[in-house]
């Protein structure tokens, strides 16, 4: 869910791109106005491993993560001890429907990692095809390089990688390959302050695996993002309401079951933004239900009335966005009260 910090960090690599493009190379004093950067102690791996585990569904990544977390915490005890370390790459592929919580661990997973030790910002850069691939000749190697030189000793997470590797007779002239080999190397050169997730449709991901005989060998471990279940989906919309301090009622989750019952499932399935959208369409539905009360005034509505949401509304917002059909993938923000 893009946020004010989302914002923010747009605008200042926007401002030091620029800077960057006018002197012909990087800038130190530039870099210690990222927001990013923070004087305050990073979370204990405790706090992060309890907000993992508090995230909805995902059982089967939590148990990969945290298999994932254990070999290195392994690694780690047998490098003290002078023994030697297995090699192996840190570098992920995610593989899932929109709406099935990549983004989030690979949050977590770049704020696990630094409080490992093994990264020393633990920032996470996210970037899509349109963030690395230039337009014309030789533009495409700068806006890698830019994209990981802001990712290093962070996590460059790759949202629909396989965008990178269009293949077929309509391809046309693509740089995105030039793009691939670009990022190669330079996993290569930064292995130990550079970890790489690109994530995307497991048969898609499949293909873009397998469009550069390098590319597959440079990911250690593969992991598969399942669809939330109906019960799940109607979880993460309450976790919506309450986060908005709305309360949804008995009849609304009902309403909801029948609702993400009847949803298309398959490939490009919204997951959680699905939930969201509903969410949000049932906001609009309930403030058009309240305001059409008659001989009654917005200003005389009690708490009570203004944070409930029926089934009623739910029904409306399903309407709304067509009966049983998937949800547009646009991302909002919802709004939240001015504190």
């Amino acid at each position: 869910m893009p946020s004010a910090l989302d914002d923010l960090l747009r605008g200042f690599h926007v401002v030091r791109e620029r800077v960057q493009e006018a002197i012909g190379g990087e800038v130190e004093w530039l870099e210690r106005l990222d927001p990013r950067h923070s004087t305050a102690e990073p979370r204990s791996l405790e706090e992060l491993q309890a907000e993992l585990d508090s995230l909805v569904g995902l059982d089967s990544i939590k148990e990969q993560v945290s298999a994932l977390l254990a070999f290195l915490q392994v690694q780690g005890e047998r490098l003290r001890h002078g023994l030697p370390e297995v090699a192996t790459s840190q570098h992920l592929v995610f593989l899932g429907n929109p709406g099935t919580g990549k983004t989030t661990i690979a949050r977590l997973l770049a704020q696990m990692y630094r409080a490992m030790g093994l990264l020393k910002k633990g920032h996470l850069v996210e970037v899509d095809r349109a963030g690395l691939v230039g337009e014309y000749v030789g533009m495409t190697a700068l806006k890698t390089d830019r994209a990981i030189r802001r990712a290093l000793d962070g996590v460059l997470f790759i949202d629909e990688a396989y965008a990178l590797a269009r293949t077929g007779p309509s391809a046309g002239v693509d740089f995105g390959q030039e793009a691939i080999e670009t990022l190669l190397k330079r996993m290569e050169d930064h292995r130990h302050r550079l970890v790489v997730i690109v994530a995307g449709y497991p048969r898609l991901m499949n293909e873009f695996l397998d469009s550069n005989p390098g590319l597959r060998s440079r990911f250690s471990r593969e992991l598969f993002f399942p669809d939330y279940s109906s019960d799940e989906l109607i979880a993460i919309t309450r976790a919506f309401a309450e986060q908005n301090e709305y309360r949804m009622t008995a009849d609304a989750r009902e309403e909801l079951l029948r609702i993400f019952e009847q949803a298309r499932r398959g490939e490009g399935f919204g997951n959680a933004r699905y939930a969201r959208t509903i969410f949000e369409q049932a906001l609009n539905a309930q403030a058009l239900r309240l305001a059409g009360v008659e001989g009654l005034g917005l200003e005389r509505l009690d708490p009570e009335e203004l944070t409930c949401l029926h089934a009623g509304d739910f029904a409306a917002a399903a309407r709304a966005l067509g009966a049983g059909a998937e949800v547009p993938l646009a991302r909002r923000r919802l709004w939240r009260r001015a504190s």
